[in-house]
């Protein structure tokens, strides 16, 4: 489903041969709403000509997003991610998604050290003041002893770790050539924290991301500086505003998480048709939070329309009838090329239906759609992928130099 606000004042005359500045904004959504996202870009990469994913001019990144937008800053592009964690054939990044999964040991240990304290205190206060005891004194009490996260994320910042300080990439803000911002949330304030802006740019990349996607309950909070952090979606869905104020013209968001329409259209059988209530609590539960997501971002959107007028605003989001995908696991590494190739090909019907609306406004930015390729409706997310040589670490940063090279010659033509 894409959504989309056309600026008042965005005619470019065509004497001006700046490149136009263009902000990606990606929000969170777990390891589905990652894979998603990876898929709708893919098409976006694919199906839009003049779009370079991985040189635009300011990337912010939400959980799961921030990875995205943090591959795309350091050049990672679309197609090699999608060999990452969809096909596994990169000669670059292993990924193995059972390393996110650890049980958080150090953490249960830390919690049940502190168990014959508590203890000794209950019963104390038992034998001496009985009646002053009730059955939620017991459960703050013991509350305590309650792991903050199920799973260890250290691994989840040792692999981005090593992913941005090889084959020429950086895992310092200040070395990206642009600007990239990935948001969490200090637990013990609720304030949002830009990493990546001027007061936190020294911070890791990859511990930046490992803070922002610390869902509670699934990871515990991140230390930076002696602060708490945990996921930026706790704050905001995507924080387009952050994008926004860098005086781009035009911005494209991702968000993985819509509510579900779980009607007769649905695609459902008919005795669940409208029944989220019979299939229990976790859809009950996942239902809530993409309400409670979506209808904040449609706010937001409405408030950046009106803030930034002259702004032109391309946002994609799921099918809200897909019962596919409201019903995959929301923490399952296990289908994720199937989500993929559902956002694939979720944008790439946009892109074909609404065709005459958007070719005026991508033109105004020197963009297009391939219409070959948007008009495929047979393609699939893999077609793109072709066979090529195995890259070396010494190949790999030749190749990034001359990509460079190419990038400075065609600006320098524009001009």
């Amino acid at each position: 489903m894409l959504s989309f606000h056309t600026a008042r004042q965005r005619a470019r005359k065509a004497s001006d041969k700046t490149p136009p500045r263009i902000g990606l904004a990606v929000a969170g959504g777990g390891p589905i709403g990652g894979m998603y996202e990876l898929g709708a870009l893919r098409a976006l990469d694919e199906a839009i000509e003049g779009l370079d994913l991985s040189r635009l001019d300011c990337y912010v990144g939400v959980s799961s997003g921030a990875f995205l937008a943090a591959a795309l800053a350091n050049r990672i592009g679309t197609e090699e991610m999608c060999r990452i964690f969809l096909t596994g054939d990169s000669d670059d990044v292993e990924f193995r998604s059972e390393a996110f999964m650890r049980p958080a040991f150090l953490e249960y240990m830390r919690r049940a050290s502190s168990l014959p304290r508590l203890a000794g205190d209950w019963w104390r206060e038992l034998l001496f003041s009985p009646g002053q005891l009730r059955w939620p004194d017991f459960v703050t009490r013991f509350g305590g002893l309650v792991p903050t996260g199920l799973f260890d994320n250290a691994e989840v910042e040792r692999f981005l770790r090593d992913v941005f300080t090889r084959r020429g990439r950086t895992n310092d803000f200040r070395q990206l050539e642009s600007r990239l911002f990935v948001i969490s949330v200090d637990l013990d304030s609720g304030e949002a924290v830009r990493f990546g802006d001027d007061q936190w740019n020294d911070v890791p990349i990859s511990q930046a991301i490992q803070a922002s996607a610390a869902l509670p309950g699934l990871y515990p909070p991140v230390e930076v500086r002696g602060r708490h952090f945990v996921d930026g979606a706790l704050r905001r869905t995507m924080h387009a505003s952050v994008v926004l104020e860098r005086g781009i013209d035009l911005m494209l968001g991702v968000n993985p998480l819509v509510a579900f329409n779980s009607g007769a259209d649905a695609g459902l059988p008919t005795a669940h048709a409208g029944r989220l209530a019979a299939s229990g609590l976790p859809a009950v539960l996942s239902q809530t939070f993409r309400t409670l997501l979506q209808s904040r971002m449609q706010i937001g959107l409405v408030k950046h329309r009106q803030q930034f007028p002259d702004i032109d605003q391309l946002i994609f989001e799921p099918n809200a009838q897909d019962g596919e995908l409201f019903f995959s696991n929301a923490f399952s590494f296990a289908n994720r090329q199937r989500i993929a190739e559902i956002a694939y090909r979720n944008v790439m019907a946009d892109l074909r239906n609404r065709a005459d609306t958007l070719a005026p406004l991508l033109a105004a930015h020197g963009l297009s759609v391939r219409a070959d390729i948007a008009a495929d409706t047979q393609r699939s997310i893999l077609d793109g992928l072709d066979r090529r040589p195995r890259k070396t670490e010494t190949t790999a940063r030749l190749h990034r130099a001359l990509d460079d090279i190419d990038a400075m010659v065609a600006s320098r033509r524009t001009h």
